[in-house]
This record gives C-alpha cells, sequence and structure tokens, in this order.
C-alpha cells in the first residue's frame, strides 16, 4: 500500500533547541519535548528546570523504559522531579508499559479518556491483533505484544468533561476513537501544535526498517492495532480540519508546516486507499463498544 511521502525538511526538530543530550529529548518548543524509546515516542510538557509538580507525562513508553523516562526527567527537570500527573493518549503496550511502574514510583493521578478505563482499570483487555496487515514484519511480531489488562486502578481518573487538559494549561483533549475506543489526541489553539498519539504516525509502523531508521512518512494508525477504521478514518479528518502547524505523533520525527498540513489532508482524502487494510480483520469486522466486542474480559495477564 503506497503511503504519503514527508522528508526531514518538514522536521519540527531540527533546531538548536535539540542541546541536552543527557536527556535525549527532542524539542518542538521548549515547553514541547519528546523523547524517542525504542519504536515509540513519550512527551514531557514542561520547562527545562521546572521542578516536581510542574511539568506533565504524556504516555508512558515500552514496557522496560520506565527508569530511562525518569533518567529524562530528572535531566531535563529538577533532580529526581515528579510530574504533576500522567496523560495517556491510549493504554496499548507501547504507550502503556512503564505506567504502573511509574504511578508507583511517582504517586500521581494518571488521566484517560472513560472508554479506556476499562483497559486501565485491570477490567479488560485488547482485542487480538491482525498479524496479516501492512506487509512488514511488525504486524507478525504484534502476537507477542502485551495487551493487558493493565491495573493502575487506584491513581486512575478519567479526563475532565470540559476538555481541558490536568497540569496543561491552554491545551485541551480531543477524543479521536479508531485505533482504540478511547483514543485521544491534544491541542494547544495558541500554537496549533497538536500531539496525535497514534491517530496518525509519521513512519510506516508495519515496517521495521522504517521504525528503526524513522523514515518519514504520513500515515494512518498502525494497521495490526487499530480496532475501528471508520472511526479511525473521521478522527484523522477532525485533526487534519485543525490545521495543525506542528504535530508530535506517536511513532515517527515531530512534523510542522505547509508540507505537514498538505500530507495530512492527503491521509484524510485518500484514507480509505492508503490507510485501511483490504482484507484487515476489523476492516470487515469492527470492534464496537456498544456490543461490547472492544473489550475483552476474563483475562488477568500482562498487567
Amino acid at each position: 500500500m503506497t503511503q504519503i511521502a514527508l522528508d526531514d525538511s518538514a522536521r519540527a526538530d531540527l533546531s538548536d533547541r535539540d542541546r541536552k543530550p543527557e536527556d535525549h529529548t527532542h524539542e518542538v518548543f521548549p515547553d514541547v519535548p519528546y523523547r524517542r524509546l525504542g519504536i515509540v515516542n513519550v512527551v514531557f510538557f514542561g520547562r527545562t528546570g521546572a521542578q516536581s509538580g510542574e511539568w506533565v507525562l504524556v504516555d508512558a513508553g515500552l514496557p522496560g523504559t520506565a527508569g530511562m523516562i525518569q533518567s529524562a526527567a530528572s535531566a531535563r527537570f529538577s533532580a529526581n522531579s515528579r510530574p504533576s500527573c500522567i496523560i495517556m493518549t491510549h493504554a496499548h503496550a507501547d504507550h502503556a508499559g512503564g505506567l504502573r511502574s511509574l504511578a508507583d514510583k511517582w504517586g500521581v493521578e494518571v488521566y484517560a479518556h472513560d472508554l479506556e478505563l476499562p483497559y486501565l482499570n485491570g477490567t479488560a483487555s485488547y482485542p487480538p491483533p491482525d498479524p496479516k496487515v501492512g506487509g512488514g514484519a511488525m504486524p507478525a511480531l504484534s502476537v507477542l505484544f502485551p495487551r493487558g489488562p493493565f491495573n493502575v486502578a487506584g491513581c486512575l481518573r478519567s479526563l475532565p468533561a470540559d476538555h481541558s487538559v490536568p497540569g496543561m494549561p491552554g491545551w485541551e483533549w480531543i477524543h479521536t476513537p479508531g485505533h482504540t475506543p478511547g483514543h485521544i489526541s491534544l491541542w494547544r489553539a495558541s500554537d496549533r501544535t497538536l500531539i496525535a498519539g497514534d491517530a496518525f504516525i509519521t513512519t510506516n509502523q508495519e515496517s521495521v526498517y522504517s521504525v528503526m531508521t524513522q523514515k518519514a512518512e504520513m500515515h494512518g494508525p498502525p494497521m495490526y492495532y487499530t480496532q475501528n477504521w471508520e472511526e479511525a478514518e473521521a478522527s484523522v479528518h477532525n485533526l487534519a480540519n485543525l490545521e495543525p502547524e506542528y504535530a508530535v505523533t506517536g511513532h515517527g520525527h515531530a512534523m510542522k508546516g505547509e508540507k505537514l498540513r498538505r500530507a495530512l489532508h492527503q491521509l484524510a482524502d485518500s484514507f480509505r486507499t492508503v490507510a485501511v487494510p483490504r482484507k484487515g480483520k476489523y476492516t470487515a469486522h469492527p470492534t464496537s463498544v456498544q456490543t461490547g466486542t472492544a473489550y475483552v474480559t476474563g483475562q488477568r495477564r500482562n498487567q
């Protein structure tokens, strides 16, 4: 399947702001750095030198990366600094793998959309991935990924109904379902900055080569773990209509400017051709919150 070209001239993180190698972050703005952890990005909202309670972590990386997240936070902010809270775009294992360890270590609240809470309070796992889509090695490996349920029920909270984001003044959360039922993106209208999670991404997550090299492409959500393609398409249209100037995604480099917007609109307009697998499990049989097929209960593994 042909995806939509981007190139490094659209990157939002090539500047002299990337000057603190000890924290291994890239900066979009001084208060919007992100760090790549293997195959996924986490975002730190807050300015360099922030004290405990003055910054926010968005997503929690792969299993086994909690220590790297803590080290990056200590290097960027104050030593042994804790965030005010953790915001989850969704609860797939590459985004929530370090969550339990970090929540226990820091003793902070974790916020997620109501529809994502069952994956984070120990009551439900995700449906199985689709290992036959996308044509790359990553879908085949996806059957080995933990599906939950993860359990941080003691510190788990629903995102505010007014769409404000705890600890992130000036930002709002946007429900962008499809990849998962309760997937969210974060939006700051003042400078049109988007933290998109996996609603769309900027590399081909199905290809091990692209994952390792971070080859730039405008891409729909990872095929092997997207549960409802009709909802995913609507979410991409909604985000394209925001006309973002900057976008940090869950996979791939942050992008900016007219090239970002043009590629995102092209993705929205041709979504069914370039993003949706023709013979995917969830193409024919999308999961649904209403029918309960979005949640697999009775499994107590990979917590």
